[in-house]
């Protein structure tokens, strides 16, 4: 009934928080992987999609209706599918959880520029001096604040107790967080860990790692 086109599995920072949040969920989909950047990629992209990018949900069941961005994905599943158990239950929980995704999905811009998400790589040294960059290390500041914040109220094992499409939204950070050698504290350190070991996350990157794609940014 439904189908989530995505992009390359190692760069696509944005078809990973639907993915996630969907399979988090337990709701079926059809996945179809579309190479970024590749010869032809924009036009095949474009049957699916009218913004011409990834990702994009097609609902069969609604005449192929078409949603595209992840949030929107996100809350579309939530409200037809999920019966609204993929935010959290209580009201001010829920209502922090969509603005740490708001700001998730709007911000970040040197983060996003500066620590891109190539999940394959090891760029530790890279990372080292990029993170002083001072728009980057403003970045990293809110996050862990953001993070701390959440884990200290609830006391994890993320950030609003149960996982909701808020941790799906920081899943691709926490890949940038070990790609770039972010350093975080333990109790950081050990929510980006949860994050890393839920089985769909380590589908992910396995399938990440098994590309063979390169994309110049």
């Amino acid at each position: 009934m439904l189908t989530l086109v995505i992009g390359n599995k190692n760069y696509s920072s944005w078809s990973l928080r639907p993915w996630l949040a969907l399979q988090m969920a337990g709701i079926a989909f059809e996945e179809l992987r579309v190479s970024l950047y590749a010869e032809g990629s924009k036009d095949t992209i474009l049957r699916y999609s009218p913004s011409g990018k990834v990702p994009c949900l097609i609902d069969h069941a609604r005449g192929d209706l078409a949603v595209w961005d992840s949030l929107a994905i996100c809350e579309y599943v939530n409200e037809q599918y999920a019966q609204g158990a993929m935010w959290p239950v209580e009201p001010t929980a829920r209502a922090r959880a969509r603005a740490y995704c708001a700001e998730m999905h709007a911000g970040f811009g040197a983060l996003r520029t500066h620590l891109s998400m190539d999940i394959r790589a090891d760029l530790s040294a890279v990372g080292a001096e990029r993170q002083r960059l001072p728009d980057v290390a403003a970045d990293i500041a809110r996050i862990r604040a953001l993070w701390d914040s959440a884990l200290a109220d609830c006391g994890g094992p993320f950030l609003f107790g149960s996982f909701s499409i808020a941790d799906a939204f920081f899943a691709p950070v926490v890949t940038r967080f070990a790609t770039y050698g972010v350093l975080l504290p333990p109790a950081l350190a050990h929510y980006a860990q949860n994050v890393t070991d839920l089985a769909p996350m380590q589908a992910w990157i396995a399938d990440g790692r098994r590309e063979t794609e390169v994309i110049k940014f």
